[in-house]
């Protein structure tokens, strides 16, 4: 139902210049459907539902996912729907195996999804993510993430400097 718009600006010459220095990629697969770009319309967030989005994490991604996570490396994320799946997929302390199913986290200020200190994420140490709209739940990923004050801070400099919004936008790196 969308493109996978955060990873629009990975061209394959700068995948091929990532993986020369080090950087391995871990390819999942996530059918985005509409609901993740629907506004919350409950007062209560914890109301909200999403509806489900079909993953699949294979053998190699996990593998990879696994390694970095026992090495203590950085996993970054490209995209809040990658988050997601990352941190629905992820096992009580972070393991990810293969697998695939149907994704329905909804991740916000105040989610606790696990057993890892400060804001609950198991497995993404950092993102790449584009600028969402107000009362998406893919800002309340991200204010999730790095912290209301922060991402307010963020956007209001994206705002003073004109940045574009949304699936073709400008993109932060968090962590």
């Amino acid at each position: 139902m969308a493109a996978p718009t955060a990873g629009l600006h990975f061209t394959p010459e700068v995948l091929e210049a990532l993986k020369k220095q080090g950087v391995l990629i871990a390819e999942i697969t996530l059918h985005v459907g509409l609901g993740t770009f629907q506004p919350i319309r409950t007062d209560v967030v914890e109301q909200h539902k999403l509806h489900t989005e079909t993953y699949v994490i294979g053998e190699d991604a996990a593998a990879q996912l696994e390694s970095a996570r026992k090495e203590g490396r950085r996993v970054i994320a490209v995209g809040t729907t990658s988050v997601r799946t990352l941190e629905f997929a992820a096992g009580p302390g972070g393991e990810i195996e293969p697998q695939s199913g149907e994704a329905d986290i909804f991740i916000y200020p105040g989610w606790r999804g696990g057993d890892k200190p400060n804001r609950g994420f198991r497995v993404v140490n950092a993102m790449l993510t584009n600028f969402h709209l107000p009362k998406s739940t893919l800002l309340m990923l991200v204010s999730a993430f790095s912290g209301k004050e922060y991402v307010l801070n963020a956007y209001s400099h994206a705002v003073d400097e004109r940045y574009r919004f949304f699936s073709y936008g400008d993109c932060m790196f968090i962590e």
